[in-house]
């Protein structure tokens, strides 16, 4: 485990020594290039936590086992952490493209709901006591709020005329990017994503140990 540790900390060190000295930049984007390996991962795992939240509020309502309702809470938290991260990464790619911080792009506008909807998970959440009530009632919203994902990330952008650049695989199904910011991109996808789910398991292996706590003391 230290070594697998070890290898995604290098992995990591060597993503940012790409980004910032080995990739290319843009024609026409200049330094604010770099915003990219940071920005694209943090919305990609963005929607997959929110993924990983429905899935595990679907097997609360099928098994109703507790532990899914706080797997589930645990993965929506991740979620609304990199759903930040994202916002503030294309804040400041807007920042230096476009002059403002914020301009209510279509993007920037759908993932501001989004936060709004999640957020609102939370303050469900907080709102109601009773264990069992409160994992159901959570569940049905957790699957309804997902649905509401796609829509947002990909639908809602692509209707709308929109500042933001074209992603990362164009209307052709082709990778616009040249070898070497793939390279650096590709790995910094990864990376980025490795280390979400070493914070996913280490956030799950504490509820564990917590309900085992539990269970000792009743």
């Amino acid at each position: 485990m230290i070594f697998l540790k070890f290898l995604l900390y290098v992995w990591m060190v060597l993503v940012l020594l790409g980004a910032f000295f080995y990739a290319p930049l843009a024609k026409g984007l200049g330094e604010y290039t770099r915003v990219m390996y940071f920005h694209v991962p943090m919305a990609w795992i963005t929607t997959l936590t929110f993924l990983i939240g429905a899935i595990y509020s679907i097997l609360y309502l099928r098994k109703k086992d507790i532990r899914y309702d706080y797997y589930s809470e645990t993965a929506n938290q991740l979620g609304l952490l990199f759903a930040l991260l994202a916002t503030i990464t294309g804040s400041i790619w807007a920042k230096m493209s476009w002059g403002a911080f914020w301009n209510w792009d279509p993007r920037e506008t759908s993932i501001f709901i989004l936060l709004l909807i999640y957020a609102a998970y939370f303050a469900l959440r907080s709102a109601i006591e009773q264990q069992d009530r409160k994992a159901a009632l959570s569940a049905v919203y957790d699957i309804l709020a997902f649905v509401t994902v796609p829509f947002f990330i990909f639908i809602v952008p692509r209707i709308y005329s929109s500042l933001h650049p074209d992603p990362l695989i164009n209307t052709q199904g082709k990778v616009t990017m040249n070898g070497k910011m793939q390279l650096v991109f590709f790995n910094s996808l990864l990376a980025f994503t490795m280390v979400y789910f070493w914070m996913l398991k280490n956030k799950l292996e504490v509820i564990k140990l917590k309900m085992k706590l539990k269970q000792l003391e009743s």
